[in-house]
C-alpha cells in the first residue's frame, strides 16, 4: 500500500499494478487536433469493456440454446439461466405486477374471476413453466434493463475477485452513469405507460384539503416528491460505490498488517497467518458482496419504474 495514498489499489488508474512492481500501462488513443492531445484508456475503461465481452458470449450462447426449444444443458450455463430466471421471477415480476395490463383496458379485475388460479399462476411466472413457452408477463417489457443493469453491475463487481484487476463499480463515476441510466429510464418508461401529464401527476396527491391551503400543500409534496426522485436514484450511486470500494479497501488494510508487523519479532509470524486467515474470509464475504450488489442495485431500479408506471 501506498503511503502517499492508501487507498491506491482500489482506484481507477493509467496502468495496471503487477507483481514486483511493474506497472502495465494502459493505451493512449492520439485524438484529432481539433479534440486536443489523446484519449487515456483507465484501468476501469478496459475493464467496462472486459465486462460487456464477458455477457455477450455468455447470453449469446445461452440464448442459441434457449432459442433451439430443447431444454439447456451444462453446468456453465445452467448457472447462468438460474440467474437470469431468479431476477425474472423474483424481482421483476412481482415488484411490477400486472396492473400495468390491467390499466390499459380499463378493467382493474377484468377476468380474474373466470380464470382464478390462472391468473395468480401468471402474476408469478409459473405459465411459462406449466403452461407453454408462448406466456408473456405484462412485466417482461422492462426485463431487458433490468437484466443488462444486473449482470453488467456483477460481472464489474467480480473481477474486482481477480488478482491485478479491480471493481469498476468501486468508482463513484461509474456508479453516477449507472444511476443516471437507471434515472433516465425510469422516466422514459414512466411517460410511455402514464405519458407526462400522468407521470408527475403521480408526484402531486389529492390531498382533500380545500382552497388556497390545500394547493399549496399539494404544490409543497410534488416539490418533496421531485426532490426525492433526484435523491434515490443518487443513493443507488453512492450505496453501489461505498460498498465496493469498503470491501477492497478492508482486504487492503487486512494484508497491510503483514508490513506493518515485519518489524515485531516473533509477532510477525502470528500477524501473518491471521492475516491471511481474514484475508480468505472477506474475499469469501467479497463473493457474496458482489453477487448482492447487483441484485439491490437491480431490484431497487425495478421497484422505481414500477412506481412510475403505476398510477398511486
Amino acid at each position: 500500500m501506498s503511503a502517499s495514498d492508501p487507498f491506491h489499489h482500489v482506484r481507477d488508474a493509467e496502468y495496471f499494478e503487477l507483481p514486483r512492481g511493474i506497472h502495465l500501462p494502459t493505451p493512449r488513443i492520439p485524438l484529432p487536433d481539433f479534440l486536443g492531445g489523446e484519449l487515456v484508456v483507465s484501468k476501469f475503461m478496459i475493464l467496462q469493456v472486459v465486462a460487456v465481452a464477458i455477457i455477450f458470449f455468455i447470453f449469446t450462447g445461452l440464448a442459441r440454446r434457449v432459442r433451439s426449444g430443447e431444454p439447456v444443458k451444462g453446468r456453465f450455463w445452467n448457472f447462468w439461466e438460474a440467474i437470469a430466471l431468479f431476477v425474472r421471477d423474483q424481482v421483476v415480476r412481482p415488484t411490477i405486477g400486472d396492473h400495468s395490463h390491467d390499466d390499459h383496458h380499463g378493467h382493474g379485475d377484468h377476468g380474474h374471476g373466470d380464470h382464478g388460479g390462472h391468473g395468480h399462476d401468471a402474476k408469478h411466472g409459473h405459465g411459462e413453466h406449466h403452461g407453454g413457452g408462448d406466456y408473456h408477463h405484462p412485466a417482461d417489457k422492462y426485463l431487458p434493463f433490468i437484466w443488462s443493469c444486473f449482470f453488467y453491475v456483477l460481472i464489474c463487481n467480480l473481477l474486482g475477485a481477480v488478482p491485478f484487476l479491480g471493481s469498476a463499480t468501486g468508482n463513484l463515476n461509474v456508479t453516477g452513469a449507472l444511476a443516471l441510466t437507471a434515472f433516465l429510464a425510469t422516466v422514459i418508461f414512466g411517460f410511455n405507460a402514464m405519458g407526462p401529464a400522468g407521470f408527475f401527476g403521480n408526484m402531486m396527491p389529492d390531498t382533500g384539503v380545500p382552497g388556497l391551503f390545500g394547493r399549496g400543500l399539494t404544490l409543497g409534496i410534488f416539490a418533496i416528491e421531485v426532490l426525492g426522485f433526484f435523491i434515490k436514484h443518487g443513493v443507488l450511486a453512492v450505496r453501489l460505490f461505498a460498498n465496493i470500494m469498503g470491501g477492497h479497501t478492508v482486504l487492503g488494510v487486512i494484508l497491510g498488517f503483514i508490513a506493518l508487523g515485519a518489524d515485531q519479532g516473533f509477532l510477525w509470524g502470528p500477524i501473518t497467518l491471521g492475516s491471511i486467515g481474514m484475508q480468505i474470509f472477506i474475499g469469501c464475504l467479497e463473493l457474496f458482496v458482489a453477487f448482492l450488489q447487483a441484485y439491490v442495485f437491480s431490484f431497487l431500479a425495478t421497484i422505481f419504474i414500477a412506481g412510475a408506471i403505476h398510477k398511486h
